[in-house]
């Protein structure tokens, strides 16, 4: 059982049962996929409510210690894959450093008009062209994030012929001339929608992680914006502080 915190104050059952879960995960030598105790003999073997014990492995599984299939049980989630702030890399550059093979299912490549949003992010008329890229990008063979780029079609219309399905769309922009220099990148918490659920094999209303990006080249142009929506249980963001 964990003792409660220097300040004399108790930790509430939930906490104590989450960490003990946690604890006996580890114990146990469980792996990515092995399932859990119920709830039914969590309550017993921690001798709390039926609340108390879902509202612990809830926690787990916010936290991406832990997931749920409806009706099979709680499942131990993989590792989650980390990305740092400070580097500017393509997802294919971000898998490769890890010794993951990267694939993407290339939903769309085509020429379209600007919407209003991705306009201005571009600094373009409504309505001007632009090239459109949808794809779900996988890590050895676990989809991880659908990403949907948007780039002025002046400096990208040569993407239109190129295949996207292992390649990396920033290697293919530099040989075009394209020269990155910086980006500006927001994060945000979501919940991922039927469609998006669909193509990360993930349950509707699952957490997931949206991240926007602008992206200028050496004449400070914003070439590409970006819309990606990472799965919340296999990803996250680290940031390096320095004085």
């Amino acid at each position: 059982m964990i003792s409660a915190p220097g300040d004399g104050l108790p930790l509430p059952k939930y906490y104590r049962v989450k960490e003990s879960i946690r604890e006996m995960i580890q114990a146990r030598g469980l792996t990515e996929g092995e399932m859990i105790p119920p709830e039914r003999e969590l309550c017993e073997t921690y001798s709390v409510s039926r609340m108390t014990a879902r509202q612990a492995v809830m926690e787990l599984v916010n936290e991406g210690v832990l997931y749920r299939e409806q009706g099979k049980g709680t499942f131990v989630a993989g590792r989650k894959l980390q990305h740092e702030t400070a580097r500017l890399t393509s997802f294919t550059q971000d898998m490769n450093t890890r010794g993951m093979e990267v694939t993407s299912t290339v939903l769309e490549v085509e020429a379209a008009e600007a919407a209003p949003a991705v306009a201005r992010a571009l600094g373009l008329e409504v309505g001007e062209r632009i090239v459109r890229v949808r794809r779900v990008r996988s890590a050895d063979g676990e989809p991880m994030a659908l990403e949907t780029s948007h780039l002025r079609y002046d400096l990208a219309r040569g993407v239109l012929d190129v295949d996207l399905r292992k390649g990396s769309l920033y290697e293919e922009l530099r040989k075009g001339g394209v020269r990155i220099a910086r980006a500006e990148q927001s994060y945000e918490a979501t919940l991922v929608n039927d469609l998006e659920a669909r193509y990360l094999g993930l349950p509707a209303g699952s957490a997931a992680l949206l991240i926007e990006r602008v992206t200028f080249d050496d004449r400070d142009r914003p070439f590409e914006f970006v819309k990606s929506v990472y799965r919340g249980d296999r990803y996250r963001v680290t940031t390096v502080l320095r004085p």
